[in-house]
């Protein structure tokens, strides 16, 4: 079959699941003002509402889970094309939903879908980028997560002008669109080289990576060096078959792990996805009414695709400490600020616009729109930043073997704790008001520090440098001038009997791996 080798193109598909995610996030925040959804699913109080926002949480949270044992068995191609099949019954259940379960159900089915993509899209994209650009093909992930979600608040927000349920019911409707492409597109893309080769299939591998680095030239020097490191990196993992979530705690994994997982709990902490989820609800509170709400919630959606631009194209140049540290101390301020302004200027009320779940509002109109300033800081802070530096990040930081399942297991993180968030947000506005902002300020200073004395440098580095950087346990802040070197003792010592099994082993896969030069190519782009 056809198949398009341009990584970036091949990015740009996978990414397709990053905009699925969006998709969600806005469909929500559009509606939760509106008169026609709430009037017909009830009017639902903090609680009900955060349970309708979190149920995609929940999915996503089941999906990741899963989502490294799919991809390891059956590749990474096929474990996006899946996500993509459980978004669109997902959306087809929302867009027809005649109650809150229905609603609920439909949610939690997509966020499955959501959950698949969000943790495999990433080890995809780091596994077929040539490291030089691996970064800025990473942080696609995350533009395609903010165009979703504009695109999506735009459809929102011109079907909220129809008349009764067919106003949301159309906006759902469109969201099985990504997916139907998602899955139809990823079939003119090549599978990860680097599964391939652990699956043995080594003439497809090689044959992928030379398209990828060199146009097809199998003798180019660049292409040559990326296949003996995933070489390497294959025969060193074949000692660690049949990984599973206990194995990323033994020694020499939980530290990485530990990194890992909290990565993906501070992209949570920082308070962007909650900003994103009720950015109507923060306006509403600023005294701001009717279509002014909407109108002025978008822009905080557009700077979000603007500023993730930056990160695509210095991503590779600026390195990953640097851009989450400063992100984390920005962030830290306007969230702090935000929280100043709602306390001096603001005032205790039974409800805002008929809305009982908010009882704080701005009155001062300086105020109020130094809020609205502060929110879209906040969101131009993230989103070169910890946007798309945090699902990047995680994506290299492990070894093949522990790829997958690791990342999977990472991600459900994110996805548990965007849960709790879309249940603790409704009702802290009801009981806590201005203050729910303090929180996620004290979380961003925390998050400094721990970036600064655990997270070791990945750029321009190679997946399997990066694996001997661990292995070597070199301090954090000292990795971006370290150099790695990668050889087989490096990543894994082993005593003389261990050395002389895997020399023999080395010549099978010597052996398998010369045979690359012969493939066929007559059906190949």
């Amino acid at each position: 079959m056809y198949k398009v080798y341009n990584p970036y193109f091949a990015a740009l598909i996978a990414t397709v699941g990053g905009m699925m995610f969006g998709f969600d996030i806005s469909s929500v925040s559009a509606f939760v003002s509106e008169d026609a959804y709430r009037t017909y699913f009830g009017y639902p109080d903090s609680v009900t509402q955060g349970g309708i926002t979190a149920a995609m949480s929940g999915g996503s949270f089941v999906g990741a889970l899963v989502a490294g044992a799919l991809s390891d068995w059956k590749g990474r191609k096929l474990a996006i094309q899946t996500a993509g099949f459980f978004w669109i019954v997902g959306a087809a259940i929302q867009s027809s939903s005649q109650n809150l379960a229905q609603l609920i159900i439909g949610r939690f089915i997509a966020g499955i879908g959501i959950g698949l993509a969000s943790s495999q899209v990433p080890v995809y994209i780091s596994e077929i980028a040539p490291k030089r650009i691996r970064g800025r093909l990473g942080s696609l992930f995350q533009w395609a997560v903010t165009w979703g979600i504009m695109i999506m608040f735009y459809i929102s927000y011109g079907c909220t002008h129809i008349e009764g349920p067919a106003s949301f019911r159309t906006a759902w409707g469109i969201m099985i669109l990504p997916g139907i492409v998602l899955m139809a597109s990823l079939f003119l893309v090549p599978e990860s080289p680097r599964w391939l080769a652990s699956k043995d299939r080594w003439e497809e591998a090689a044959f992928i990576v030379s398209k990828i680095e060199a146009g097809g030239n199998l003798d180019d020097e660049r292409a040559k060096a990326e296949l003996e490191e995933v070489r390497i990196s294959v025969e060193i993992n074949r000692q660690s078959k049949n990984v599973s979530i206990i194995d990323l705690f033994a020694k020499g994994s939980r530290t990485r792990t530990f990194v890992g997982v909290s990565a993906q709990i501070w992209q949570q902490l920082t308070g962007m996805n909650v900003a994103m989820y009720y950015v109507v609800n923060l306006f509403q509170m600023a005294g701001y009414h009717g279509n002014t709400v909407l109108v002025s919630s978008s822009i905080q959606y557009v700077i979000n695709v603007i500023m993730t631009i930056p990160a695509l194209v210095f991503i590779d140049s600026w390195g990953r400490r640097p851009m989450l540290l400063l992100g984390a101390v920005l962030m830290m301020i306007f969230m702090f600020a935000t929280a100043g302004l709602m306390a001096n200027y603001g005032h205790y009320v039974d409800s805002v616009d008929g809305n009982s779940n908010l009882r704080w509002i701005v009155d001062s109109t300086s105020a109020s729109r130094a809020i609205i300033a502060c929110s879209y800081l906040f969101t131009a802070s993230f989103a070169p930043t910890w946007g798309p530096g945090i699902w990047l990040y995680v994506s290299e930081i492990f070894p093949l073997h522990q790829r997958a399942v690791a990342n999977g297991f990472c991600a459900s993180f994110n996805w548990i704790f965007n849960f709790a968030l879309a249940f603790f947000v409704p009702p802290a506005f009801t009981n806590i008001q201005w203050r729910t902002y303090l929180i996620f300020g004290v979380f961003c200073i925390a998050m400094f520090f721990h970036v600064f004395f655990m997270f070791p440098e990945t750029k321009g580095k190679s997946l399997e440098e990066i694996e001997v950087m661990w292995m070597k346990k070199i301090p954090a802040w000292k990795t971006a001038s370290t150099h790695i070197e990668v050889t087989e003792e490096a990543v894994l010592p082993l005593d003389s009997n261990e050395k002389s099994e895997h020399a023999t082993h080395e010549e099978d896969v010597e052996t398998a791996a010369a045979a690359p030069a012969a493939a066929p190519v007559s059906n190949q782009a």
